[in-house]
């Protein structure tokens, strides 16, 4: 089986069904603007809130075309190693890889560069954003998400808002519950209510990483709070056997299920 250096999987996502990802980073340490508690693929050991080329496109383009005939992807989804908007060519990558590939392009992001015109732009090329919520204030996300010094909460909950005005394709918000945030479930839902933002995608983290996920009851009371919006739960997802190319680096950057 070929290596690959910039794509991965495909894995089994719950929000995304089979997902090939792509990752525009692809360094050998987490690059990324936010250092989450719960990050399943570890503490980042590089701090970055400034945009930059890190892989050509058709590198990743190489790669894509290389791909077995009959590997079966729902979605194609810029993610990985870090943070993918931090990519100054992500838009590029996504026209690039439309001109090869039929599938769905999704981003997943933290929001954190979304106040940015450049990074509204790209994301405007996708099909899917799924963005980052997991607070409903400044000091909040600074000892969930542990956010680069310059970031503000105040910041990303303005360009959540604007892109979501703009935007016209499938929005996300993504929030992860860990014992932190757990009792500002109230004020998140009023939090994502007030973006405007129809559809939530309810995580806790299941997967190995420092944080303890919450119980099914505990997860179910919180997303009764969600009433009136779209709904995807991590406990309502049927786990499909999916095989990656590579698991190895596909665990790198996807993480690896908690035993």
């Amino acid at each position: 089986m070929k290596k690959f250096k910039y794509i991965y999987g495909p894995v089994f996502s719950w929000r995304l069904g089979r997902s090939l990802g792509v990752d525009p980073l692809s360094q050998t340490d987490k690059i990324c603007t936010f250092d989450c508690s719960y990050c399943q693929i570890g503490e980042t050991k590089l701090f970055n809130s400034g945009r930059k080329v890190f892989v050509s496109k058709e590198a990743i383009a190489k790669e894509i075309l290389a791909l077995p005939k009959n590997v079966k992807i729902d979605y194609i989804t810029f993610s990985g190693n870090g943070e993918p908007t931090l990519a100054k060519n992500l838009g590029d990558i996504i026209k690039r890889i439309r001109k090869i590939r039929k599938e769905k392009i999704a981003v997943i992001t933290n929001a954190s560069l979304i106040n940015k015109s450049d990074v509204q732009e790209d994301l405007l090329l996708a099909d899917f954003v799924l963005m980052k919520l997991d607070a409903n204030a400044e000091d909040l996300f600074r000892e969930i998400n542990r956010p680069d010094p310059g970031i503000r909460f105040g910041d990303v909950v303005k360009g959540i808002k604007r892109f979501s005005e703009i935007y016209k394709g499938r929005l996300a918000l993504q929030i992860m519950f860990v014992g932190k945030n757990k009792s500002y479930a109230k004020e998140i839902v009023k939090m994502a209510k007030k973006l405007g933002i129809k559809e939530v995608q309810l995580n806790t983290p299941l997967r190995e990483c420092s944080e303890k996920p919450l119980s099914k009851p505990e997860m179910d009371t919180i997303k009764k709070y969600f009433n009136g919006m779209s709904v995807n739960y991590v406990y309502w997802a049927k786990r499909k056997e999916v095989k990656a190319m590579d698991k190895e680096s596909a665990e790198k950057r996807h993480g690896r299920d908690k035993k």
